[in-house]
């Protein structure tokens, strides 16, 4: 299998699946002329023409109602915003009427649409443009929620979001679309969705990481391991549907939890995993589950200060030698 970016993966899940299904279309801000803010959609304009690969105004709102409609009509739409953080402006759309149009319609409209981005913190873009907002719209019915930390992934969970007859909310973490790994390069690759993925099995202590924190928890397990300490790695991948099955089994395993994101701590996806562990897995708990998130507060502009904010390795291997009582 070919090494290449979360960038290039994103990019051929793209190319394949506009070329495997003509309702399939692009849309967004710069990614047909200027190929994309962050090149995610390069030469696509070129090879599919600007039918299907288009660019919008800036008026977020305005495009991705466009899309809703679109889908309606029964096409594919794939929007994309430049940043996440630019979709709090088209919420009406994504969530007033994709999220509730098959259920108030009665079953008459499907609505298969991706809305996708760069979303969480980048470097030093300040606090209007480093927000995780992925609990936002998990907290909504109606919707999917994906965040990819693999190219493979990446690629796998963005050709099944194209192709589910849903709603998808596809975030891709902006600090990592230059991460390398490897992916293969079948046109029917698939990853499913709501299908969590255990990246490192162990036997000590479960680690429920997603997108930007997933290698963090990877490198801290490795420190971990040297100390002592299994570390089992579980990436849920797709936060609505969550695979609570997937980390319930490693808590039955393990006995111990840490949860990691770079999100806020109040309203997270993280108190959400949480909860559900203490419903599901309480009996099997040999201490209270723990969460490593961001800073509650905006995201500050000074590198010194967003290092603070964001979670580190540091702070998720003190969170796993808290629930071992190894400190």
């Amino acid at each position: 299998m070919p090494t290449i970016t979360i960038r290039e993966a994103l990019n051929q899940a793209l190319r394949e699946e506009l070329a495997r299904d003509e309702s399939v279309f692009l849309m967004g801000e710069e990614v047909a002329a200027y190929q994309g803010a962050y090149k995610v959609t390069k030469g696509l304009l070129e090879e599919f023409g600007d039918k299907r690969v288009i660019d919008t105004p800036i008026t977020e709102l305005g495009f991705a109602g466009l899309g809703v409609g679109a889908a309606m009509a029964g096409l594919r739409p794939i929007v994309e915003f430049m940043t996440f953080n630019f979709s709090i402006l088209a919420t009406d759309q994504i969530i007033n009427s994709a999220a509730k149009m098959l259920y108030m319609s009665g079953g008459q409209f499907k609505i298969p649409i991706v809305f996708r981005g760069p979303g969480g913190s980048a470097f030093q873009v300040s606090s209007q443009h480093s927000q995780a907002i992925e609990s936002w719209y998990a907290y909504f019915p109606g919707l999917k929620v994906v965040m990819p930390s693999t190219p493979a992934d990446a690629k796998g969970l963005l050709k099944s979001a194209i192709r589910d007859d849903d709603p998808v909310i596809f975030i891709e973490q902006e600090r990592m679309y230059g991460n390398k790994g490897e992916v293969p390069d079948d046109p029917d690759y698939l990853v499913p969705l709501g299908v969590a993925d255990v990246k490192r099995p162990g036997k000590d202590v479960t680690i429920v990481a997603r997108s930007l924190m997933v290698p963090v928890a990877l490198k801290a397990a490795d420190q971990l391991e040297k100390q002592g300490v299994s570390c089992e790695v579980i990436d849920p991948r797709t936060i609505r549907p969550l695979d609570i099955d997937t980390i319930v089994e490693s808590v039955k395993k393990t006995n111990r939890v840490v949860v990691a994101e770079e999100s806020h701590p109040f309203c997270g996806v993280n108190a959400e995993i949480s909860a559900q562990i203490m419903e599901y897995a309480f009996d099997y708990l040999d201490a209270p589950v723990k969460r490593v998130s961001g800073a509650d507060a905006p995201m500050p502009y000074a590198k010194n200060l967003e290092n603070l904010a964001v979670p580190n390795l540091e702070k998720i291997v003190a969170a796993v030698r808290e629930v071992t009582y190894s400190d």
